[in-house]
């Protein structure tokens, strides 16, 4: 297998995309973290067909895992202390919770379906069969 599955190549598209805006963000706020930095060796790792690039992707969804459900955990808290000031307002827009909830159990969801895949798999393992034969 030379090229990565449909699927694939969209996630990695994705990841470029956010690999782009980790460095805009890096640059203009001079901070980084884990979350956004952590992009560039899963990218790598998949664009050459490194082996370890599927344990790095399944560690960075834990780290991602983790950070969603600390922040649900807090919007909880607070819907319970003070339901009328849980709000997500984005350039004077009203973003429904239940929307982005939504997106994040798709988001999460896709990315775990590509990190679980046995077609992810193929494709990572293709480059050493190909180097021994």
């Amino acid at each position: 297998m030379s090229k990565p599955h449909p699927l694939l190549a969209i996630f990695m598209f994705i990841y470029a995309l956010l690999a782009v805006a980790a460095l805009w963000r890096t640059f203009t706020m001079q901070t980084f973290d884990l979350l956004t930095l952590g992009v560039f060796p899963v990218l790598y790792g998949l664009i050459t067909r490194q082996f370890w690039a599927a344990v790095v992707l399944k560690i960075y969804l834990a780290i991602q895992t983790v950070a969603l459900l600390a922040l649900a955990t807090a919007a909880v808290i607070a819907y319970q202390i003070t339901p009328e000031d849980v709000k997500v307002i984005y350039q004077g827009r009203n973003i429904p919770i239940s929307g982005i909830v939504v997106t994040a159990v798709i988001v999460m969801s896709f990315q775990y379906w590509i990190a679980f895949s046995h077609k992810t798999r193929e494709y990572l393992n293709s480059k050493t069969t190909s180097n021994i034969n």
